[in-house]
C-alpha cells in the first residue's frame, strides 16, 4: 500500500466532472478519482476546514464516532472494479478493530475532518494512476538500465569474507 495526500479538487476538462486528486509523499504518481458535486463540496470544506452551521452528513460520522469513543486508523482505497473504486474505513473501538465498506469520495471527506491517513492499494495505483515527474520516471529507468547492463555472473557468487551457513 503507498500512502497518499489529497492534491485538490479538479475538473475534466471535458466532461466539468469534479474530480478528487491523490499523489503520493514523493509527487511521483497523481490518482485521479470522478465524484459529484456535493462529494467534491465535502472533500473541499474539509480542506478548508469550513464549518457549516449546522452537522453535514460526514460531520454527523465524525460527531458519532467520538461519541463512541472509536477511531478512525486509516481508509483504504483497494480496489478498481469496471471504473468504480473501492474502498474502506478502518475504525477502531477500544480492542475492537472493523472495516466498513465506504465509497472513496466519503472515505476521503471523513479521513481529512479526522486527520487519518489515505492508503492506496498498489494495484490500484497500477491500474488508475497517472505520472506526474516523467523526468524523475525516466531518471530512474536509466539508472535501473546501467545497474542491469553491468551486473556480472560473479556478483551473484560468494563474496570472500561471507559464512556460509554452516561455518561458524
Amino acid at each position: 500500500m503507498i500512502e497518499m495526500k489529497v492534491a485538490g479538487i479538479a475538473l475534466d476538462a471535458v466532461t466539468r466532472s469534479p474530480i478528487v486528486l491523490l499523489k503520493d509523499s514523493q509527487e511521483r504518481r497523481a490518482l485521479p478519482i470522478y465524484i459529484g458535486q456535493d462529494q467534491a463540496k465535502a472533500i473541499i470544506s474539509a480542506l478548508e476546514r469550513q464549518k457549516a452551521p449546522r452537522p453535514l452528513t460526514h460531520d454527523l460520522f465524525v460527531g458519532l464516532m467520538e461519541t463512541w469513543e472509536m477511531k478512525l486508523e486509516r481508509i483504504i482505497i483497494h480496489s478498481l472494479q469496471d471504473n468504480t473504486f473501492y474502498a474502506i474505513l478502518c475504525v477502531r473501538q477500544g480492542e475492537a478493530k472493523k472495516e466498513i465498506d465506504a465509497r472513496p469520495s466519503d472515505a476521503i471527506s471523513i479521513a481529512l475532518r479526522t486527520d487519518s491517513p489515505i492508503w492506496v492499494m498498489e494495484e490500484v495505483i497500477a491500474d488508475a494512476s497517472i505520472p506526474v515527474d516523467r523526468d524523475a520516471d525516466e531518471e530512474e529507468r536509466r539508472a535501473f538500465r546501467e545497474f542491469v547492463s553491468n551486473i556480472r555472473p560473479d556478483d551473484f557468487s560468494q563474496h570472500k569474507g561471507f559464512k556460509t551457513g554452516g561455518e561458524a
